[in-house]
C-alpha cells in the first residue's frame, strides 16, 4: 500500500517495497512529486497497480510450475526496470538470456538446488566467455547476485521456503578481488605519448588527467566547459543501451560534480575545439566535445575499442579503459592527496568508498607518515 507524505510544500509519495532479505526490517522506497497532491494521489494508484500486477505470477502450462526463467523475466525483471537505471536493466536482461537461461531456466523454483548454481558458476567460469575462455570473477558475482536477489523476491512471495543463493556451499562467486588494476606515472606517460598522434587523443588526455568515467568524457559539451577558472562541469552521461548511445543524467548525486583541469589539459581541450573548426564539425556551446569524423557524438563502445588498439601497440600492460580512472585516484593517492579531495574528484558516494577501493596503497603512506612525524617530535627537542 502506498500512501503520501507532505512536508512544507512539497508531495512525497511512499511505497512499501517489502522485507529486507538480510535485516528483515522493512523497505520503503520515496517517490518525490512535487507541489500537486492530485499528482501525488495519481502515482501512489500506479505504484498500487503496478505491485498488484507483479504478485500474478504466471505458471508454465506444463506441471502448473513456475520456472526460473518465467520468473526472472515475467516478475522480477519488471520490478527491477522500476528501480533501476535502463543500462542497469538491459544488462540484467541480458545476463539473464546468454547466462541463467540456457543453463538453469528450465529449472522449477521449488527444485532449484545449491548444486544447480554450482554447476552454472563453473559453466561460466570455464566457456562462459564469448569467445569460449570464461568469464571474469565479477560478471560471474553479478550473476550470483541476480539470482540470489531474484529468489529472495520469491521467498517473500512464498512461492518457496528457502533462498539456495545464500547457501553457505556456494563459493565460486566469493573469490573475486576488488583490487583495482593500475599504471604506473612512467607508464601512463609512455602510453599518452603513443596515444598523441591519434585524432581522438584529447578525449583519452581528458580521461587520464582528470579520472571521469567513459560515459561521462562523450556525455561533455563545450557549455561544460570554463577556461577561464579551468573547471569542467560534469552533469550528463552517454551509455550503451541495446547497441545504441543514450543520454541520462549522471551516475549519482555526488557525479555531478565540478572538476579542476591542469593548464596543459585546458590547452589539449583550446587546440582540439580549433581542430573542430578547422574541419568544419560543430563546436558551439551546444555541441558535443568530442565528436566522430561526420559531428556527431562517440559511441561509448567505440572509446574502449579505440583504448583497447593503442594498449595493443603499447608497451604496457593491458588494462581496461576504466582502469585509468582507478590509475588517476591510485597516482593521486600514492602522491599522498587526501582521501577526501581523490573522492571528490572522481564523484564518488563517499570517501569511504574511496579508501576502501586504494587502501592497498596506503600502507607504505602510514609508514612515510610515521617518520615524519618522529622527525617533527625530534626538531622540537633540539
Amino acid at each position: 500500500m502506498s500512501y503520501i507524505i507532505q512536508r512544507q510544500n512539497r508531495f512525497y509519495v511512499v511505497a512499501y517495497d517489502g522485507l529486507d532479505p538480510l535485516t528483515g526490517k522493512e523497505r520503503r522506497r520515496w517517490h518525490p512529486v512535487g507541489h500537486n497532491r492530485d499528482e501525488a494521489e495519481a502515482i501512489a494508484r500506479r505504484l498500487d497497480r503496478d505491485r498488484d500486477r507483479d504478485r500474478a505470477v504466471k505458471p508454465e502450462a506444463t506441471g502448473g510450475q513456475v520456472t526460473l526463467h518465467v520468473f526472472l523475466t515475467e516478475n522480477w525483471l519488471p520490478r527491477k526496470r522500476r528501480e533501476v537505471r535502463a543500462t542497469t536493466a538491459y544488462r540484467y536482461a541480458w545476463f539473464i538470456e546468454h547466462y541463467i537461461a540456457p543453463a538453469i531456466g528450465d529449472v522449477p523454483l521449488r527444485r532449484l538446488r545449491a548444486h544447480h548454481l554450482e554447476d552454472l558458476y563453473q559453466q561460466l567460469a570455464t566457456t562462459g566467455g564469448r569467445r569460449g575462455d570464461g568469464l571474469a570473477p565479477k560478471t560471474i558475482l553479478e550473476v550470483h547476485m541476480i539470482i540470489r536477489a531474484a529468489l529472495g523476491l520469491a521467498v517473500r512471495r512464498e512461492l518457496i521456503e528457502h533462498n539456495v543463493a545464500q547457501s553457505e556451499q556456494i563459493e565460486l562467486v566469493r573469490t573475486h578481488s576488488t583490487t583495482a588494476r593500475s599504471w604506473t606515472a612512467t607508464e601512463l606517460a609512455t602510453f599518452l605519448g603513443i596515444a598523441r598522434s591519434h585524432r581522438l587523443y584529447p578525449a583519452l588526455h581528458l580521461a587520464a588527467h582528470t579520472g571521469m568515467r567513459r560515459g561521462e568524457i562523450v556525455g561533455l559539451k563545450w557549455s561544460d566547459l570554463d577556461t577561464t577558472s579551468q573547471r569542467l562541469w560534469i552533469q550528463r552521461t552517454l551509455q550503451c543501451v541495446g547497441g545504441r548511445s543514450v543520454e541520462f543524467g549522471v551516475k549519482t548525486r555526488t557525479s555531478r560534480r565540478c572538476v579542476h583541469l591542469d593548464a596543459t589539459t585546458v590547452n589539449v581541450l583550446r587546440r582540439w575545439r580549433q581542430q573542430l573548426l578547422r574541419d568544419g564539425l560543430p563546436a558551439g556551446v551546444d555541441d558535443w566535445m568530442f565528436c566522430n569524423t561526420k559531428g556527431r557524438n562517440l559511441h561509448p563502445e567505440s572509446v574502449s575499442q579505440l583504448f583497447d588498439r593503442l594498449v595493443r601497440r603499447s608497451p604496457v600492460p593491458r588494462i581496461r579503459f576504466h582502469d585509468l580512472r582507478h590509475t588517476h585516484a591510485s597516482l593521486l593517492v600514492a602522491s599522498g592527496e587526501a582521501i577526501k579531495v581523490v573522492s571528490e574528484r572522481l564523484g564518488h558516494a563517499h570517501p569511504a568508498f574511496t579508501m576502501h577501493t586504494y587502501q592497498h596503497l596506503l600502507p607504505g603512506m602510514s609508514a612515510a607518515a610515521a617518520d615524519r612525524f618522529a622527525t617533527l617530535v625530534a626538531t622540537a627537542n633540539r
